[in-house]
């Protein structure tokens, strides 16, 4: 239990630390710093692409409409947003909520890394294209790796990654919900599974290791 509330305080300290972020240009346009919320010793983490504007204004990631869905989503597996840990790769708001540049990237990327650490989540669910390939290091759009699970180095921790679909995606997309909605069904036994530590770590994934020109973000 003591590390579990060393854990939770490192974790709040550095929410402090970030909120006065300035290692980009997106700290001149922001509201606030989105830093992430939920529990922080969950096993369960999901990792979208940025703010938005109701998440600038509130400080809090996915409340819209895409919130409620993946509310509903965690609902139907048994769990709830207290039991699980939300972030963004990207902590403030980009202008029109346009992609990440690869310079804002680079320079919040550090903050996620941070968390992941602290929190030390077995699984590490991306929702979305932009997530899912940031994070997996590969070029391979979401339509293709969606619901399958992969083992990857965030920062110095090993983890499972499991690519979903954005909630944003899903809403006006019956079939797209269909899927969203197996590939969460999923997420209970894959949780059962453990990563062993690599006996040599690897090198910390990078944004944009694939060519430019083979990379398109977003949700899809």
């Amino acid at each position: 239990m003591d590390a579990v509330v060393e854990r939770a305080a490192a974790l709040r300290e550095y929410a402090e630390q970030t909120a006065s972020c300035t290692r980009c240009a997106l700290a001149a346009g922001r509201t606030q710093v989105v830093f992430g919320s939920g529990n922080p010793d969950a096993d369960l983490m999901f990792v979208g692409e940025a703010p938005g504007f109701h998440e600038d204004q509130q400080g809090v990631p996915f409340v819209g409409q895409a919130g409620k869905l993946l509310d509903r989503l965690l609902e139907g597996i048994g769990l709830t947003r207290a039991d699980v840990y939300v972030g963004n790769v990207i902590k403030c708001r980009p202008p029109g909520n346009r992609d990440p540049l690869p310079d804002e990237i680079a320079a919040c990327e550090p903050h996620l890394f941070r968390q992941i650490e602290l929190i030390e989540p077995k699984l590490v669910a991306t929702l979305g294209n932009f997530a899912t390939k940031l994070l997996s290091g590969r070029p391979a759009g979401i339509t293709r790796v969606h619901g399958r699970e992969q083992e990857v180095t965030l920062g110095s921790r090993t983890v499972l990654l499991y690519p979903l679909y954005h909630p944003a995606a899903a809403l006006y997309t019956p079939s797209m919900l269909k899927v969203l909605e197996e590939d969460f069904s999923r997420i209970p036994d894959v949780l059962g599974r453990t990563v062993e530590p690599p006996a040599v770590a690897d090198e910390p994934v990078r944004a944009f290791e694939a060519e430019p020109e083979t990379v398109q973000l977003g949700l899809f």
